[in-house]
């Protein structure tokens, strides 16, 4: 039975050396994030200031897993 992992979302901080990525929770939390095998595979680049779906598991909450990135608003959506 797989265990189950919690979802977070958050902001790319700061970009480390293959493929980890500082990532800051809406928790306030900070995290070091790799990106899943999808993703790298699909080529989707993420850069610092993405905002991304994080996997964590239970047991260790300093490290996850970057299972999405999510959609950029365009600085017209910021200024509605």
């Amino acid at each position: 039975m797989k265990e189950q992992k919690f979802i977070h979302e958050g902001l790319i901080t700061e970009s480390l050396s293959n493929g980890m990525f500082r990532v800051k929770l809406d928790n306030g939390n900070l995290i070091i994030a790799y990106i899943s095998g999808k993703i790298r595979r699909g080529f989707i680049r993420i850069l610092p200031g993405d905002r991304v779906r994080v996997e964590m598991s239970h047991y260790d909450s300093t490290k996850g897993r970057i299972i999405y990135r999510l959609t950029r608003l365009s600085k017209k959506d910021y200024n509605d």
